[in-house]
């Protein structure tokens, strides 16, 4: 699938590091780096505009090495890009550690990923077919 891409940063454009992978890992595209503090949440610019073909989504989500190594993440992961955006791809990181974090111009600081979506149509009813779970919630099946 071919997807329509404007790259107005100083980087290359997304890419997959190797053939298995899901993600690309995008890149910050900042004038001067952003010192984020503990606890504190900024939107970074990274230059890319995109076009998706209907039934697609692009998601925005966490880096591991970030997230793991630095307490960085993705505050609305997975954040969602709709087919019928336009604008710039920019994405709010979070500093969850208790160290500053500084964001480099060029710093790989999320992953996107393409995924094929359904729109559906609500029927209501006033019933709904039984299952083995039924209402059971959050932890309902008690396995370990």
């Amino acid at each position: 699938m071919k997807v329509r891409i404007v790259n107005q940063s100083k980087h290359d454009i997304p890419s997959y590091a190797t053939p298995s992978s899901a993600g690309m890992d995008i890149r910050a595209n900042l004038v001067e780096s952003i010192v984020l503090k503990p606890l504190e949440r900024t939107l970074v610019s990274t230059g890319l505009f995109i076009e998706l073909p209907l039934g697609y989504e692009a998601q925005i989500r966490p880096r591991s090495g970030l997230a793991f190594k630095h307490g960085i993440g993705v505050l609305n992961s997975p954040g969602t890009i709709d087919a019928d955006y336009r604008g710039e791809i920019k994405v709010i990181l979070v500093n969850l550690s208790q160290e500053n974090f500084e964001i480099k111009d060029g710093e790989r600081i999320a992953q996107m990923i393409i995924a094929k979506h359904e729109t559906i149509e609500w029927e209501e009813t006033d019933t709904l077919s039984e299952t083995l779970r039924g209402e059971g919630g959050f932890g309902h099946t008690g396995k370990k």
